[in-house]
């Protein structure tokens, strides 16, 4: 299982907000940079980038920061917001991204997530982002008018190869992993899936963990490992099964 420490860009700060919500940030950082490379230190083997301005916008806002990042780790970095172009997915791959994750076009333009899936194979993930099983775009504030297990069927069958599926209501809120959701999506979409939203401490990467079975091939994690409610050396040997 894999564990992913989250770095949320916006303003070119490091912040966490909560339950998806821009009036409710917390900056933890002046610097992504350093962040990235605290992770880093502390054993971190894959890296969760989002561009939270790019998602508001639907355009690249903060590339260079993404591409200082790239390279100043020797770990793989995915990255999610403002992704809408197969242009942009190309230079973020050239700027050495290994993986996108397309959010709001999985609603909008399905076929450019399959043309994306034809070009790129894994490295196209599909984040679906829900509220009470209802997906949500537009940075969390729009609401896709189809439901969270329907738009996962549907990227599989376009060829996604993975989706994180974020619970926005327990985002940013330490109130735990929906894993039982996580793994309902999983059962539904036949692909694996990484759970997002909720770690509070370390009974939810056993959890995770536990759920492997079922599809759940890793989980996000952000603002336990920010406030340090959760060690993400610890986590991790969770997720080794040390």
């Amino acid at each position: 299982m894999l564990i992913f420490p989250a770095i949320d860009i916006r303003g070119g700060k490091c912040v966490r907000l909560t339950e998806g919500r821009f009036d409710q940030e917390t900056v933890f950082a002046d610097q992504p940079v350093d962040m990235a490379l605290r992770w880093l230190r502390e054993g971190a083997e894959y890296l969760h980038v989002v561009d939270l301005d790019g998602a508001l916008e639907g355009k690249a806002v903060n590339l260079d920061l993404v591409a200082a990042i790239v390279k100043a780790v020797d770990i793989p970095v995915q990255l999610g917001g403002g992704i809408r172009t197969l242009d942009y997915m190309e230079t973020l791959f050239d700027k050495g991204v290994a993986r996108v994750i397309l959010g709001s076009i999985a609603v909008r333009q399905p076929d450019l997530v399959k043309e994306a899936c034809r070009l790129y194979g894994d490295r196209v993930v599909v984040g679906i982002d829900a509220r009470d099983g209802q997906v949500a775009v537009e940075g969390w504030g729009v609401t896709g008018g189809i439901q969270a297990e329907e738009l996962a069927k549907r990227m599989a069958a376009v060829g996604v190869a993975r989706i994180i599926y974020t619970d926005i209501s327990r985002d940013g809120t330490l109130a735990g992993v929906n894993v039982p959701s996580t793994c309902s999506l999983a059962k539904a979409a036949a692909i694996p899936v990484i759970a997002s939203g909720g770690v509070s401490g370390l009974a939810d990467i056993i959890a995770v963990k536990e759920a492997e079975a079922a599809g759940v091939e890793g989980v996000i994690v952000g603002k336990a490992i920010y406030t340090g409610k959760l060690s993400l050396t610890e986590a991790l040997k969770v997720a080794r099964g040390e």
